[in-house]
């Protein structure tokens, strides 16, 4: 029986390269698609000889759909990341999410490719104190609602051409080759290389808000659970999180907890446009549906996270 054919969009950012990695590793034919402009090659760098890798930008619908020929499965993981950055700049933020999505799907189609699992975000709910599935959907951001419609197309194409799709709701993902450099880096390699650099950790508002962190070998674990053939999931959106919220001042006291006691000085600064309070996902129905559940908590992923960073020098990476 030959190997499954993956392709990968956003293949050398954090959460595709990891993904790449473990595809090629479950013995997968993958095909990685990124244009750089977020990601780094350096996060492909001992594995890209195993993989068929693309410097292209997903919104070229022609080259997208030669490069889906013979693929089983896509993982959609391309995207303009970040809620600051999408208020700052809305229409990049649409561009690259919603169009580079609607030219996926219509290249997978095309293509004959049986399932397309999509990546998409907490932020669809707008915070909760127990986001479930069937809730309504309140984007508190552009970022947001780029999902939002990123969602929507995968049910439609789902519901009128006969592509499967699902949408994996991540909530805040974190773990080895986030990038923590630039003003949209995400709170936990910041933290960290704020502890290394021995400067304060810079908290937006009063740090009470809370957060379900989501370790990355976890969320790896969940789009290939996503991907099984022979689940009935069609058209259907899936919370990959843990269940557990953690006030983002409790997050830098662990991670001072990690770097063995170090001063845990802490700047305030005002709360950001677009950010929400409380953000905490239901996994009950991955857990039912998919046999998802996480398995690394937050201690055990802050200490791997961190050890990673210690063993390998960043390599700064285009904002």
């Amino acid at each position: 029986m030959s190997a499954m054919k993956a392709l990968v969009t956003g293949a050398a950012g954090f959460i595709g390269s990891n993904l790449c990695e473990k595809l090629i590793a479950e013995g997968y034919e993958v095909v990685g698609v990124d244009n750089l402009s977020t990601g780094s090659m350096e996060n492909i760098q001992p594995f890209v000889k195993d993989m068929d890798f693309n410097e292209v930008n997903v919104c070229h619908r022609g080259v997208m759909r030669r490069l889906m020929a013979g693929v089983d499965i896509v993982f959609h993981e391309a995207a303009l990341g970040s809620v600051p950055r999408s208020v700052a700049d809305p229409l990049a933020s649409h561009q690259n999410n919603v169009d580079g999505t609607l030219s996926v799907l219509d290249a997978a189609r095309d293509a004959g490719v049986a399932r397309v699992v999509f990546a998409s975000s907490s932020s669809v709910y707008g915070g909760g104190v127990l986001c479930a599935e069937g809730d309504e959907l309140i984007p508190r951001s552009p970022y947001a609602a780029t999902k939002v419609a990123g969602e929507a197309y995968c049910k439609a194409y789902s519901a009128s051409f006969g592509l499967e799709t699902v949408c994996l709701r991540y909530f805040n993902v974190y773990g080895p080759r986030q990038n923590p450099e630039g003003p949209y880096a995400a709170v936990i390699p910041k933290f960290i290389m704020a502890q290394r650099s021995k400067q304060p950790m810079t908290i937006f508002g009063d740090g009470k808000a809370k957060r379900d962190f989501t370790f990355i070998e976890d969320v790896v674990k969940a789009n290939l659970l996503a991907a099984q053939p022979g689940r009935t999931v069609a058209g259907m959106a899936f919370n990959v999180c843990s269940g557990m919220a953690t006030p983002v001042q409790q997050l830098a006291e662990d991670l001072t907890l990690v770097f063995r006691g170090s001063d845990a000085a802490i700047s305030y600064l005002e709360p950001r446009a677009g950010d929400v309070e409380y953000s905490k996902g239901d996994p009950s129905k991955a857990q039912r549906v998919l046999g998802f559940k996480t398995s690394i908590e937050l201690q055990v992923g802050l200490a791997r996270t961190v050890k990673w960073f210690s063993l390998n020098q960043f390599i700064h990476q285009r904002d």
